[in-house]
């Protein structure tokens, strides 16, 4: 069964795709900029604070099933 999870895992990084993430007035902005490596930048900050809640809420998932696990050996 873990062995599906890691499949499915490996397989949803290999076809991520880059995505840009900014609101219609942060592009306006930023599209007028002669420098593009300011929009690369906004671009890279909305995606990591976008991923931190997932990291966040993956850890605290993993936490309690690891916990229940524990609990379902003791009872056996």
């Amino acid at each position: 069964m873990m062995k599906k999870y890691i499949a499915l895992l490996i397989v949803l990084f290999l076809t991520a795709t880059p995505v840009e993430a900014q609101c219609a007035m942060c592009r306006a902005v930023l599209e007028s900029e002669t420098d593009n490596s300011i929009a690369q930048g906004v671009n890279n900050g909305i995606i990591y604070l976008m991923a931190v809640p997932y990291l966040l809420m993956g850890g605290l998932i993993w936490y309690i099933y690891k916990s229940r696990k524990k609990a379902n050996k003791a009872d056996n």
